[in-house]
């Protein structure tokens, strides 16, 4: 995966003289690779979980052993080495995992890639300053500087499996756009799931862990997809994706996110987004979840400054013995900020489960925001289930704000409208699903990515008609 645009030997070149870089506590450059620093047993807040202990010296051991690597990566890795040590492997007795089941995670043999894993960065066309990449190949350079301005990141709501990403990704992808440049064409990260060797045990579960970092500069613009799919011959395969997206949005800038996860149905797909605003800054997300026997999407937002809007849209389909889990937090700190978040879920199968738990967080100073939520789903099988929690906390006074609820299966009224212009119930109940959740998929940028992801909804909803 080689980098787009600006070169790492051009963006090396702009790094100051050897004699400025050439110190050991330069942010331009690299570190010695070294063990990484665990927390004594006998720390306050020290988690004594074996299964924890045994997952680190696995991870640990599978990060490749290099001479040397870029000081914002080193940081990260003892960041989340602290932070993992100490946190136990979450519990349905925990709020966050109550309707979460990981069990079939923990029972499996856990084998992390020991190399990137497989991302196909389609692009095209990009400004020279620019540039898209592994961190690993910039050597040393001033954007060392800027990334290690962002790394390692903390937040309240960050968990363990933030910690595994952050201790196991062998490398991290980096978007930079400089201060005013608008990205015409769309930076599409379409990633691979691992293959297992040909032999392998059927409890065994290969572990990816994909990072990106996007950093956007004043008055810039971009619009990257992620895109997790599986080829039709790896449908049935066992692995597990950890990946995590991390965005600083600057003044003005804008942000349009499209995230798609149609995954084996016997994987585990666990991903976190976290993005940071600032002020007058847009950030989109139009999110389409399908695959994968759990897909869990994590997604922390804060707005950093006044005038700042932010919009997440969310399609999750379950139509297998499947659970789809979204858990989202916006916190609004500052005046006149917006936000809307559409949230829906499509069930189908008497084993499959969905999960919303969407909290929005408007703090005191947060005055005239307009924040709204809503959440709709579609239980089509008598034990098919959903729980859902929207969550609007409010100390600020002077705000609107709303936000709301609604489980059901199709409404009577809507089916005997077609039926009294001559269409089947079958027909029209085959039409009103796939209605339901085309109001996400129109929201996709790219005209490209609304056709494939309508198609592959289409064809979830109704094998028939492949």
């Amino acid at each position: 995966m080689n980098g787009v645009g600006l070169s790492p030997a051009a963006w090396s070149s702009l790094i100051p003289s050897s004699s400025s870089s050439s110190s050991s506590s330069s942010p331009f450059s690299w570190v010695s690779q070294k063990k990484l620093v665990r927390p004594k047993a006998h720390n306050k807040g020290f988690a004594s979980d074996p299964y924890v202990l045994e997952l680190a010296e696995t991870l640990e051991e599978s990060i490749p052993s290099t001479a040397s690597i870029p000081i914002p990566l080193h940081n990260l890795r003892n960041a989340s080495s602290q932070s993992l040590l100490s946190t136990p492997w979450p519990s349905r007795r925990e709020e966050p995992f109550r309707f979460t089941d990981l069990s079939f995670i923990r029972q499996s043999r856990i084998l992390p890639l020991s190399h990137p894993s497989p991302v196909n960065i389609l692009t095209s066309h990009l400004p020279h300053d620019v540039y898209v990449g592994p961190l690993s190949a910039l050597s040393s350079s001033p954007l060392l500087h800027t990334v290690s301005q962002f790394l390692p990141h903390t937040f309240p709501d960050a968990d363990l499996f933030w910690s595994i990403n952050g201790i196991a990704a062998p490398d991290l992808t980096l978007v930079y756009v400089p201060e005013g440049c608008h990205l015409q064409n769309p930076i599409h990260f379409q990633y691979t799931p691992p293959q297992p060797p040909t032999s392998h045990s059927s409890d065994t579960m290969y572990l990816s862990n994909p990072r990106v970092l996007v950093v956007l500069e004043k008055g810039a613009s971009a619009h990257i997809t992620e895109d997790f799919s599986s080829a039709p011959e790896n449908d049935n395969e066992r692995y597990w994706s950890n990946a995590a997206f991390e965005a600083v949005i600057g003044e003005g800038a804008k942000l349009s996110h499209s995230y798609i996860q149609t995954q084996s149905f016997r994987a585990a797909h666990i991903k976190w987004t976290s993005v940071r605003q600032e002020s007058s800054s847009t950030y989109l997300l139009t999110e389409v979840s399908a695959g994968g026997k759990l897909g869990r999407h994590n997604l922390h937002i804060q707005q950093l400054g006044p005038d700042t809007v932010t919009d997440l849209s969310s399609l999750h389909l379950s139509v297998g013995d499947q659970t789809q889990d979204l858990h989202s937090t916006l916190v609004l700190d500052h005046p006149r900020g917006y936000s809307r978040q559409l949230h829906k879920c499509i069930v189908t199968h008497s084993q499959g489960q969905a999960v919303f738990d969407g909290n929005v967080k408007v703090n005191r100073y947060a005055q005239q925001t307009d924040a709204g939520q809503l959440t709709r789903s579609l239980l089509l099988e008598p034990r098919a289930t959903v729980n859902v929690k929207p969550n609007l906390q409010i100390v600020a006074d002077d705000v609107k704000c709303s936000h709301g609820a609604a489980i059901s299966d199709l409404e009577e009224s809507q089916l005997l409208y077609f039926q009294a212009r001559g269409i089947d119930q079958k027909t029209a109940r085959r039409v009103l699903i796939f209605a339901f959740g085309g109001e996400v998929i129109d929201k996709f940028p790219c005209s490209s990515i609304r056709d494939r992801v309508r198609s592959q909804i289409k064809n979830l909803l109704d094998p028939s008609s492949n």
